[in-house]
C-alpha cells in the first residue's frame, strides 16, 4: 500500500514537472503579444504590406526626378494628356511593322524611345524636331517609337527609361551620348556621319569654325595623309563630343594660337573659355592624344546650372572641388577658384554653386549641408562614396591649391551634418543627430534599433506612430534604446539610409561590424520580435499588471486541472 502511494506520488510530480518543462521551454514565437496587437490593431488592418520607400535625392539627380514633373501643362480639363504644338514634319514615326525594313534602307537613323506622358520626353520633343529639320538634307533620318505602345521594341532594346535615344550605323545601335538640346544632337551627328578629321586649308575656313565651335582640337601637321594624320583621327573616334580638325597651313595655326614655328606634328585644345588654349607636348600617338584631350576639354571651372548638371553628373571625373558663393562674392573669389583650378585639371571637377541661384542653389547647399558664413570650398568623392571634405581658413590661391592636392592624397577629415544636439532628450525615442550619433548610437552597453526618417516622406509619418508605441513599450528595458535620426540634416559614416524609412540595428558589443538591417512588417509586434531574435542582451518584455495578474490567474488554474486530470487518468 505504501509503495502504492509512493508510485502515485511520483508520477504526480513527474507530470508537474513535465508541464513546467514545457511552458519553460515554450517557442519564442508563441510569446503572448495580445496585447501590443491590440495596440495596433486598427493600424494592422490599413497598413500596406508592401512597404514602398521613399528614396532620398542624392545630388547627382536633384533636378531630374521624374515624379516630379509637372504635367499640367500637358494635360487638359478633364485630365487627358494633351500634348504641346511641335512642328515634327521631318521626325519619321516607326513601329514595329516598319523598324526593320526602316534600318535597312537607312544607314544612319537616330530613334528616340517616348513615352507621351513623359515630362522629359515633352521637353524634348521641340529640340528633337528642330534638329531633325536642320539634318533633313544630311544622310541622317531623326525618328521616335512611342514605347507604351511598341512595348515588344522596348523590350528589345532594353528601354528602361524615358527618354531612351539611340543611334543606328548600319542596323547596329549605340547609345546616344550628348545634351538633349537641338545643338547638341546635330553637332553630333554631324560628327558621326561626316569626317570625324575634318581639314581646314584656307583663313576663311578656320574663321567660321572659330566663330561657331565652343571646343575643338586642331593638328598642325607637316602631312595631311600621313602616320601623323592617322594617329589624330584614331584618337578623334574616341571623343564624341570634341571636334577634330587638322592643318598644314603656318596662317591658320597662327590664327589658332599656335605658334607656325613650332616643332610639328603639333596639337592644341582651343576653348572660348578663361583658359583658351592648351598646348600639347606627349608623344603623338592616339592614346596619348585622347587622353589629353580629356583632361583639357572641359572649362577649368563649371557653372553648376540645370542646363550645365548632366555635364557634371556623368563626367568620368567624379571627385570634385566646389565653391559655393553668392553672386556678389563672385568678383572676388570666383578668379582665385579658377586660378587654383588649373592645378588640378583632369584629376579634380572644379564646380562653382551660385548661391542665389533659385535652381540649383538653395538645393545643393542643403544637400551638401553647407551653412554660415560664405564663400566655401568643398571636396565631394562623388555619390558613391559621398565623402565631404571643408577647408576651413580663408580662401586663397595657395590655400586652395593645398586642399585640392591634400584631396587627392586622401589626407583631409570628412565632414558630416548634424543638427545641434538636444537639450532634452528624455523621451521613450531618443533624438540621434550627428554630433551625439557615438554617444548614443555606438555606445557598446546598449542595443540600438535607429530610424533615418525624413520629415516630409509619407511612409515615415506613417510609421511614426508605431515607432513611438515601440520606444513606450520597451521604455523600461536598460539595455535597449529606440531612437531616430532626420535623415536630411543628419549623417554619419555608420549610417547610411537605403531611402527613407531607414531601420539599422546595432547589437551590444558588437559596433565594430556593420548594423542589421531590420526589414520586416512596420507593425509594434514584428519590430519587437526582430529585436528579441537579434538583440545581444536578453530582455523580457512587461505586460500591463492588470494583464499579469489575469494570466497569472488563468496559467496557474490550466495547469493545476491540467495535471489533476492527467494524474487521475494514470491512476
Amino acid at each position: 500500500m505504501a509503495m502504492k502511494s509512493v508510485m502515485i506520488l511520483s508520477v504526480f510530480l513527474y507530470l508537474v514537472c513535465f508541464s513546467i518543462t514545457i511552458q519553460s521551454s515554450k517557442p519564442e514565437e508563441d510569446e503572448d503579444l495580445t496585447f501590443l496587437e491590440q495596440d495596433e490593431k486598427n493600424y494592422a488592418e490599413s497598413s500596406d504590406s508592401a512597404h514602398p520607400y521613399s528614396h532620398p535625392r542624392d545630388y547627382e539627380n536633384y533636378d531630374d526626378l521624374e515624379e516630379d514633373d509637372d504635367l499640367s501643362t500637358y494635360t487638359d480639363d478633364d485630365g487627358s494628356y494633351s500634348a504641346p504644338e511641335v512642328d515634327e514634319t521631318h521626325v519619321l514615326i516607326l513601329k514595329e511593322s516598319n523598324f526593320s525594313e526602316f534600318l535597312q534602307k537607312n544607314r544612319f537613323v537616330m530613334v528616340e524611345f517616348y513615352a507621351p506622358w513623359c515630362g522629359h520626353c515633352q521637353a524634348l520633343a521641340p529640340e528633337y524636331a528642330e534638329a531633325a529639320a536642320e539634318l533633313k538634307d544630311e544622310e541622317v533620318v531623326l525618328a521616335k517609337i512611342d514605347a507604351t505602345e511598341e512595348t515588344e521594341l522596348a523590350q528589345k532594346f532594353d528601354v528602361q527609361a524615358f527618354p531612351t535615344i539611340y543611334f543606328f550605323v548600319d542596323g547596329i545601335q549605340k547609345p546616344y551620348t550628348g545634351h538633349r538640346t537641338k545643338d547638341s544632337i546635330v553637332s553630333w551627328l554631324k560628327k558621326k556621319i561626316g569626317p570625324i578629321l575634318q581639314n581646314i586649308t584656307t583663313i576663311e575656313e578656320a574663321q567660321s569654325i572659330l566663330a561657331s565651335q565652343d571646343i575643338l582640337v586642331l593638328g598642325y601637321l607637316e602631312s595631311l595623309v600621313a602616320s601623323d594624320s592617322e594617329e589624330l583621327g584614331a584618337a578623334s573616334k574616341l571623343e564624341d563630343d570634341v571636334s577634330f580638325y587638322q592643318t598644314t597651313s603656318s596662317d591658320v595655326a597662327k590664327l589658332f594660337h599656335i605658334d607656325p614655328l613650332i616643332k610639328r606634328p603639333a596639337l592644341a585644345v582651343i576653348k572660348k573659355e578663361a583658359e583658351k588654349l592648351s598646348i600639347f607636348d606627349g608623344q603623338f600617338t592616339k592614346s596619348t592624344i585622347a587622353d589629353f584631350v580629356f583632361e583639357n576639354k572641359l572649362p577649368l571651372v563649371t557653372n553648376l546650372t540645370q542646363e550645365s548638371a548632366r555635364q557634371v553628373f556623368e563626367n568620368p571625373i567624379k571627385k570634385q572641388l566646389i565653391l559655393f558663393a553668392a553672386s556678389s562674392d563672385s568678383e572676388k573669389f570666383y578668379p582665385i577658384f579658377l586660378e587654383a583650378a588649373k592645378t588640378v585639371k583632369g584629376k579634380l571637377l572644379c564646380v562653382y554653386v551660385e548661391l542665389d541661384n533659385e535652381d540649383v542653389g538653395k538645393e545643393v547647399s542643403e544637400y551638401f549641408g553647407v551653412s554660415g558664413a560664405f564663400p566655401k570650398v568643398i571636396a565631394y568623392t562623388g555619390n558613391d562614396d559621398a565623402r565631404k571634405f571643408l577647408l576651413d581658413g580663408e580662401l586663397t590661391i595657395s590655400s586652395i591649391k593645398s586642399f585640392g592636392e591634400n584631396f587627392l592624397q586622401d589626407n583631409l577629415r570628412p565632414f558630416y551634418k548634424s543638427d545641434p544636439i538636444p537639450e532634452k532628450n528624455d523621451g521613450d525615442v531618443k533624438i540621434v543627430v550627428g554630433k551625439n550619433f557615438d554617444e548614443i548610437v555606438l555606445d557598446e552597453s546598449k542595443d540600438v534599433l535607429l530610424e533615418i526618417y525624413a520629415p516630409w516622406c509619407g511612409h515615415c509619418q506613417s510609421l511614426e506612430p508605431i515607432y513611438n508605441k515601440l520606444g513606450r513599450h520597451l521604455r523600461g528595458i536598460d539595455s535597449l534604446v529606440i531612437a531616430k535620426m532626420d535623415g536630411t540634416t543628419n549623417e554619419h559614416p555608420r549610417a547610411k539610409p537605403d531611402g527613407f524609412p531607414t531601420l539599422l540595428f546595432f547589437p551590444a558589443g558588437n559596433k565594430s561590424f556593420d548594423p542589421i538591417t531590420c526589414d520586416t512588417d512596420r507593425t509594434v509586434v514584428a519590430y519587437y520580435k526582430f529585436l528579441k531574435k537579434h538583440a545581444s542582451i536578453p530582455f523580457k518584455l512587461q505586460k500591463p499588471a492588470s494583464q499579469q495578474r489575469t494570466a497569472a490567474s488563468s496559467d496557474s488554474t490550466a495547469s493545476y486541472e491540467s495535471s489533476s486530470n492527467e494524474v487521475k487518468d494514470e491512476l
